[in-house]
């Protein structure tokens, strides 16, 4: 298991080296650079001292070589300068980072807490009256656009009924009631529109299960139908949903970009996005491959929980 773990994040770092590539040369390929805004910004600045400007900065080089520049000063600890915060990128990305896991880190909670019980209990009776209404709200979940859905939470709870904030953090000592109150319609919404997909991926699943060999000899045997779902059928039907849930992990920490937008909220999301539109290149560029990361040690994760699901799936042939 040990080997298997360390090959895999051998192979994440390549995917990063790639992936830092090739979002290094899109950014490169956007119209502009930061001192065209500092141009922009100050009139007096000229065309020399610009041209000054990009070549101490290395602007005036070639974009692979700019890569290379870069990647040395990233194996150095160096992660560069954030333009828009003027602060260490890791710095600006640390309370947004924060913020992200408080309210994506709650909402797939909560997901997953209402989903998979209502997921077993629609695919332990299909085709029945309950079935067919846990159906009809999960593809309701799942067919409401969440900007649509954010904008009408903030209409009801904000404005016709005000006794919710519609958006932002609590500002100084808000406290975690506060904290707690200016979460709920962000939280809300992005439960609302994930837990349809989460409970039919675990109702699929828990059919599917249901009709094996196996599952029929326990009924066979006498197993009563709850022994038959915990005991024989859960764990295999979690199987292709936990590698849902491993990918929600990569989104967890790059955010809900829509979602934290229409609410400004100040998190991983808003952060990337406010990055590109404002041309900070270096902390845009951090933030997406800190989510390329955190994607892949996911990804990671999900494959070692299937040896703890099913008994058959084994590591170890392949640390030979």
């Amino acid at each position: 298991m040990i080997g298997y773990s360390l090959e895999r994040l051998f192979h994440s770092a390549i995917v990063i080296i790639v992936m830092s590539f090739v979002i290094y040369g899109l950014m490169g390929l956007m119209p502009g650079d930061p001192i065209d805004l500092m141009i922009s910004a100050d009139p007096k600045l000229t065309p020399a001292d610009a041209e000054h400007l990009r070549t101490l900065y290395g602007l005036d080089q070639p974009i692979f070589q700019r890569y290379i520049n870069w990647l040395g000063t990233v194996f150095q600890g160096d992660l560069g300068y954030s333009r828009l915060f003027a602060q260490p990128v890791l710095e600006a990305i640390a309370p947004a980072l924060f913020n992200t896991v408080k309210l994506l880190g709650l909402a797939i909670i909560l997901s997953l807490l209402i989903a998979l019980p209502v997921g077993i209990w629609a695919g332990s009776r299909p085709q029945t009256k309950t079935d067919y209404t846990i159906n009809l709200l999960a593809f309701s979940g799942i067919s409401i656009p969440p900007f649509w859905l954010a904008l009408l939470l903030i209409i009801v709870f904000a404005v016709l009924l005000p006794i919710l904030p519609a958006s932002g953090l609590p500002t100084g000592e808000g406290g975690f009631w506060e904290t707690l109150r200016h979460l709920i319609l962000p939280v809300s919404t992005i439960v609302i529109a994930s837990i349809g997909g989460h409970t039919r991926y675990m109702r699929a699943s828990m059919i599917e299960t249901l009709r094996q060999d196996y599952i029929r000899t326990a009924v066979a045997k006498g197993a009563s139908p709850r022994r038959v779902v915990l005991s024989h059928a859960l764990r295999n039907a979690l199987i292709p949903v936990v590698t849902i849930i491993a990918l929600d992990f990569g989104a967890l920490f790059s955010g809900a970009l829509i979602t934290e937008t229409i609410f400004s909220y100040p998190g991983m999301g808003k952060l990337i996005f406010d990055s590109i539109m404002g041309n900070d290149f270096n902390l845009a560029l951090v933030a997406l491959l800190f989510a390329t990361f955190l994607t892949l040690i996911g990804n990671l994760l999900a494959d070692l929980a299937y040896a703890w699901l099913d008994p058959r799936v084994s590591y170890k042939g392949r640390e030979r």
